[in-house]
């Protein structure tokens, strides 16, 4: 009984684990359990290997709070990058993504989420105030909104403008080259690239 305990007793833990993270259930993290079992244990090691590297090395830019492995960031640091306007991202992926365009040359603030009362996330639970912050610190004149197209984007998008009118600097939106619902790392370079540059104002 003993021996059955301990081998149940490690799979529950990484179940548990697993569930936590965002966009696993209960089924899709017995079946990850599952398949790192089947797999040899040198995979199960790199991945281990893998998250402690994560862990220790990398975090959030002071800047921008893009994911990096310095800090500043690499974008943050680079002193040919247009700081007058800053780009509000949901995700550091979407930083990813408007990157591989290379058509946009100044920086960055990533939000980490968006507003959805329906899922207990209020303006507090975004860095919205970081970027309230850097407007009033830096010489920023415009902000690019660029939440993605969906309810919960243009909501938040909407909630931006909104407290940033007062603060006297240009506010714009890419514009609708971006489908309706769609994520910004999903779309296409040309497509980005056409929103980014014919972007409208906003607020």
């Amino acid at each position: 009984m003993k021996v059955r305990d301990v081998d149940i007793d490690p799979v529950t833990r990484l179940v548990g684990t697993l569930v936590k993270l965002p966009g696993i259930g209960p089924k899709g993290a017995q079946r990850i359990a599952m398949n790192l079992l089947r797999s040899p244990s040198s995979y199960a090691e790199e991945l281990a290997d893998s998250i402690r590297e994560l862990a220790r090395h990398t975090h959030f830019c002071s800047m921008c709070r893009n994911i990096s492995t310095s800090d500043p960031c690499a974008i943050c640091a680079d002193t040919k990058r247009d700081r007058s306007v800053v780009c509000v991202v949901e995700e550091p992926a979407d930083v990813t993504s408007i990157e591989r365009t290379g058509s946009y040359r100044g920086v960055y603030h990533v939000l980490h989420g968006v507003l959805d009362p329906m899922e207990g996330v209020g303006p507090g639970d975004i860095r919205l105030d970081e970027l309230v912050e850097r407007i009033k610190t830096e010489k920023i004149e415009e902000v690019i909104i660029a939440t993605n197209p969906d309810a919960e984007g243009e909501a938040t998008a909407h909630h931006l403008a909104k407290r940033l009118k007062s603060l006297k600097l240009k506010i714009t939106r890419i514009a609708r080259g971006v489908p309706m619902g769609a994520d910004l790392q999903y779309v296409d370079e040309i497509t980005l690239t056409e929103a980014i540059s014919g972007r409208r104002d906003f607020g």
